[in-house]
């Protein structure tokens, strides 16, 4: 009864396991559709200078010819290339050098800034509105105090209105993704002004990766110390020109893409601040945030310092920034979902691994040989529970034969036996339900971190982020035709489920014809349902499968009993017999 009992539960565990991955998003949306959240409103707002830049760009133009229309600042460091607009100083031409388009060996570096009027424009600007006073806007044409922007040497932007004030941008960035940004106004005239700094972001066109239940793109932020992941580039849509508002005090706003982020937050995290979700025509999303108007008195200066990150999702980093920039959450722009501590001590170990080894597959393997050692206890005491309900079957079932017409008193009877005997029959459940969030959680680190990305194994595995590229069904690529998507299994999860069926029958078969029935179709649906998904996943389900046959093949043994072990002398016995 105890391997019935483990199988019971790896049959639904598995099952569970398939419809938290590929059926919740299903239920969720036409049974638990999602509340709005109430923290944010969505008022009508004014036309004005925060609105979204969406100038006529139904002709997109190509990004070269784009940048060559406007005089530009280089910006060089070791992370980031590109350059600074001095007509309207916006930060609209970065490419990440760390992090490359796709697996090919010329293949360019990632473009996350592109200016307006180019295939999916994203840019961050920063501006003034205020009263009394003449404002650069999109056209003003700036001047730098330097020739370039580089980690080592910050710049300073001027801009004149000739009626006695002076703006000025002071721009920094760091070695890796975080810009630094103050905004300050000299105002040299006789007569007082108000003015209000704001910075935003602005992006044409939705992310290609689609928001999902297991990963959020598109808008995204932290209002009043917690983390939003509820709203979709959709509702901005929906509110047709109307914001989406939050007053919080410190946090951060902007749009996270699956491995790709831009966010904007005050320097200091104390400071409340008037964050904003907005949409424009074709497809135009802005983030913003303002701080309250502020009265600059003749002969005194008035300045407001920003945060802009613009780069890449590296987990260490955005932790690094969290730490000591104390931007709450920062870490939680990747979408680490329900099991996110454990993901991340995974993570920490699968880089540590990683950085020893030098292949992210071997990281991986190793990552199983741990798990396994880790859970190896739990498997013991499984096998030796199992093993003490089959000692018990004998009493187990002459208690069901004295009670059969009294199923209360039966179950009475039962646990007085299990108690007596010192036997849990749900010992054998533990290890599987162990094995749940483990699934999900290595699931979810090798679907939101980008370190995997682009990251090799062996042969024709060349990105363990993504699923196996070789299927049987075009003759491993010899056939010139791509399968269609529902035939696109890998060579991988074909293993895997190989690897699945050796456990299957390794495992006594105790099972009812029903039972048995599922058992069959079980590797099959595991080759499908794991045929999408990353290859890492599948390399560590492979080998995960291995070590546990191997450990249950040593774990059976042990814990027979003597009647098992007698009757497997006699087949031994025979079998020898057999072959002389």
């Amino acid at each position: 009864m105890g391997d019935q009992h483990q199988q019971r539960n790896l049959i639904i565990v598995t099952i569970l396991s398939a419809v938290v991955l590929f059926g919740w998003s299903f239920i969720t949306k036409y049974w638990l559709p999602t509340t709005p959240p109430p923290t944010h409103q969505a008022k009508p707002q004014p036309k004005s200078e925060l609105a979204p830049d969406v100038a006529a760009d139904t002709v997109l133009r190509p990004v070269n010819q784009v940048l060559a229309e406007t005089p530009r600042l280089p910006i060089s460091t070791a992370s980031l290339e590109g350059s600074i607009n001095l007509k309207g100083l916006r930060l609209d031409d970065l490419t990440l050098i760390r992090h490359r388009e796709t697996l090919a060996r010329n293949s360019p570096a990632v473009r996350l800034f592109s200016p307006a009027g180019t295939q999916d424009a994203w840019f961050t600007g920063f501006g003034w509105s205020g009263e009394n006073v003449t404002l650069p806007g999109a056209d003003s044409l700036w001047k730098a105090d330097s020739d370039k922007l580089t980690s080592e040497h910050p710049v300073n932007f001027y801009w004149d209105n000739h009626q006695g004030q002076i703006f000025r941008l002071t721009l920094s960035v760091d070695h890796d993704y975080m810009f630094n940004a103050t905004e300050s106004v000299i105002n040299h005239s006789n007569n007082p002004i108000i003015i209000r700094p704001y910075v935003l972001t602005n992006r044409q066109g939705v992310f290609k990766t689609p928001s999902s239940w297991t990963l959020h793109t598109g808008p995204i932020g932290v209002f009043n110390g917690s983390v939003n992941y509820h709203i979709a580039f959709s509702d901005l849509d929906k509110a047709n020109g109307n914001g989406l508002q939050n007053n919080t005090q410190g946090g951060w706003i902007g749009f996270s893409d699956k491995y790709w982020l831009s966010a904007l937050a005050p320097h200091n995290q104390n400071m409340a601040i008037d964050t904003n979700f907005r949409s424009g025509a074709n497809q135009h999303y802005q983030a913003d945030f303002t701080v309250a108007p502020v009265v600059v008195p003749a002969g005194k200066t008035a300045s407001l310092s920003v945060d802009v990150f613009a780069g890449a999702k590296e987990v260490r980093i955005l932790d690094r920034y969290r730490d000591h920039l104390r931007l709450p959450h920062f870490d939680k722009a990747i979408d680490w979902g329900w099991f996110a501590i454990i993901e991340k001590v995974f993570f920490y170990y699968l880089d540590w691994l990683f950085l020893h080894v030098g292949n992210y597959g071997l990281a991986i393997i190793l990552m199983v040989f741990t798990i396994r050692a880790l859970i190896f206890p739990i498997a013991n005491k499984q096998y030796a529970s199992m093993a003490s309900m089959r000692r018990l079957q004998p009493k187990m079932q002459a208690v069901r034969e004295r009670y059969k017409n009294d199923d209360a008193k039966m179950r009475q009877e039962l646990v007085t036996l299990y108690q007596k005997e010192k036997v849990n029959p749900f010992a054998g459940c533990l290890p599987m339900f162990i094995q749940f969030p483990i699934f999900i959680a290595l699931y979810k680190t090798l679907l939101v971190t980008i370190e995997s990305r682009h990251q090799p194994f062996i042969g024709w595995i060349k990105d363990l982020s993504a699923p196996d590229p070789l299927t049987p069904f075009n003759l491993f690529g010899l056939l010139p035709f791509t399968p269609p998507h529902f035939l696109m299994i890998g060579v991988l999860p074909i293993i895997l489920g190989i690897t699945m069926w050796l456990q299957f029958r390794a495992s006594p078969q105790q099972l009812d014809p029903t039972q048995q029935q599922i058992m069959s179709f079980l590797p099959l649906v595991s080759v499908i349902f794991m045929a999408p998904l990353a290859a890492g996943l599948q390399v560590y389900y492979i080998f995960n499968n291995l070590v546990s046959l191997a450990q249950m093949t040593w774990l059976q043994h042990r814990h027979a009993t003597p009647e098992e072990r007698q009757d497997r002398a006699e087949k031994k016995r025979l079998s020898k017999k057999k072959a002389k």
